[in-house]
């Protein structure tokens, strides 16, 4: 498993809630073996080409999750807090 110095960027699989307007949020993401619950998305915001989301998970560490609009494909963005291991 990559340090949290490395994370950028790494390739995760996501469980979605597509609301009303069908706007896709994350709801639970794999890393490495260990599938995350996300408890709460705590921000989120848009670039041209991705749109962003800082999420808690069930044990309280943070994320940052990409997901590229264009492919679908979900991104590691960056691990907020580093105090705690990825796993």
């Amino acid at each position: 498993m990559p340090s949290p110095a490395n994370v950028a960027h790494l390739k995760l699989q996501v469980e979605c809630y597509a609301g009303y307007r069908g706007e896709e949020e994350p709801r639970a993401f794999v890393l490495g073996q260990t599938r995350l619950q996300v408890t709460e998305v705590l921000d989120r915001w848009l670039a041209p080409e991705h749109r962003y989301f800082k999420v808690r998970v069930q044990d309280g560490r943070m994320f940052v999750l990409r997901h590229d609009t264009a492919s679908g494909e979900w991104e590691l963005a960056a691990l907020v807090g580093a105090d705690r291991p990825l796993q």
